[in-house]
């Protein structure tokens, strides 16, 4: 059996703490796997007021992918925003990438601003469909930004609405405050063909989420060239979470087809 390395990118808000269901299940299948926190997520000892860029927000993905071996090959997950990380970290090293695995997560293109699959969300959103998240300004007035903390209410009706009770409680605990740093993506340089558009691209579906919902998926996917799309049917946003063993099965198989030593 091949061995593959799964790393785990997390979504805004959230930390490496999101994939404990899964990682264990990937490492009793005999895989490597790495769940990471990016600056100021879980336990990373950054605040949100010290970042200014999503670069800096993204560098931990960055010096890892930075720090594997010339012929080291990993198989990057990223859940929600961690998908625009994935494409950063695929613009810079798409040699080390066998698949960038696009899970319910914003997957940007190359002809567009790295902020349009974030816009577009956005203004396709009805009103109030953030409930309770809260917005506040941040960052300097020359350079602002927008911080984003998902309220109980959101989390509970459009992100965890199919996953245990607990984990949500588990998630009202540890998220802390993050950003879609709309603002510097908007003036950042496209992800490039060469970098981020040459690597194998799938992405994973799933049905029930209601926070970015399986439409805007598709839009994504038809927008973004998708090489392969698989659909996890039942799970909400988390699927870590609510079908953690379905997850497991479809990333095992998305190794199994394209991790090359």
């Amino acid at each position: 059996m091949e061995h593959h390395h799964f790393l785990l990118v997390h979504g805004a808000c959230h930390g490496a703490w999101s994939w404990y269901k899964l990682k264990h299940r990937l490492e009793s299948a005999g895989h490597r796997v790495t769940a990471l926190d990016l600056a100021a997520s879980g336990t990373h000892t950054k605040s949100m007021h010290d970042i200014r860029t999503f670069r800096e927000y993204t560098e931990p993905l960055l010096e890892l992918m930075a720090s594997l071996g010339a012929h080291e090959r990993v198989i990057l997950v990223g859940h929600s925003l961690g998908g625009l990380s994935l494409a950063l970290a695929a613009d810079r090293f798409p040699e080390k990438i066998s698949a960038a695995v696009f899970l319910t997560a914003f997957m940007p293109d190359t002809a567009h601003r790295p902020s349009y699959v974030l816009e577009e969300y956005c203004a396709r959103a009805p009103e109030g469909a953030w409930l309770d998240t809260q917005f506040a300004p941040m960052g300097e007035p020359d350079n602002p930004l927008t911080s984003m903390f998902f309220g109980p209410a959101f989390l509970s009706s459009k992100l965890y609405q199919m996953s245990p009770l607990e984990d949500l409680e588990l998630c009202k605990i540890l998220t802390r405050p993050g950003s879609l740093f709309l603002e510097d993506l908007r003036t950042s340089s496209n992800f490039t063909r060469e970098g981020y558009g040459s690597t194998v691209r799938v992405y994973v579906a799933c049905g029930q989420d209601l926070g970015i919902p399986l439409e805007f998926q598709r839009w994504m996917i038809a927008t973004g060239g998708a090489d392969h799309v698989v659909e996890v049917e039942g799970a909400d946003h988390m699927p870590m979470l609510s079908t953690p063993q379905e997850l497991c099965d479809c990333l095992l198989e998305i190794g199994a087809r394209y991790a090359r030593a």
